[in-house]
């Protein structure tokens, strides 16, 4: 493979650097003279790809304090109790037997 084959592989394995493309903080001409010179396992990148895993981080520090525990606790309770309903309704109880003497016998007399 060419090395513009290689740098295309290289951005498709690093989609967060498309941010950087995305707001003109750089360019893809940019990162391909970084790739160039420092080629893919540089600790130059290092930089581009931290900020990343940070805004993730915080990305979901921020959704679990949305969650209300109580709620949740509420729900899973409600649910276990379905469940223990739906569990008494289909419990097989022993049928009872019937005794059935032959009723021909006690119509005809026999």
């Amino acid at each position: 493979m060419d090395k513009k084959a290689n740098f295309k592989e290289f951005i498709g394995k690093h989609p967060e650097l498309l941010k950087y493309v995305k707001n003109k903080e750089m360019t893809f001409q940019d990162f391909y003279q970084i790739y160039d010179i420092y080629g893919e396992d540089d600790k130059t990148w290092s930089k581009y790809f931290v900020e990343e895993d940070d805004s993730r981080i915080k990305e979901l520090g921020s959704i679990l304090k949305n969650i209300n525990i109580d709620s949740i606790e509420h729900h899973v309770n409600n649910a276990q109790k379905v469940i223990g309903i739906i569990q008494e309704l289909t419990k097989k109880t022993p049928e009872a037997t019937i005794s059935v003497e032959n009723p021909i016998n006690k119509i005809y007399g026999d």
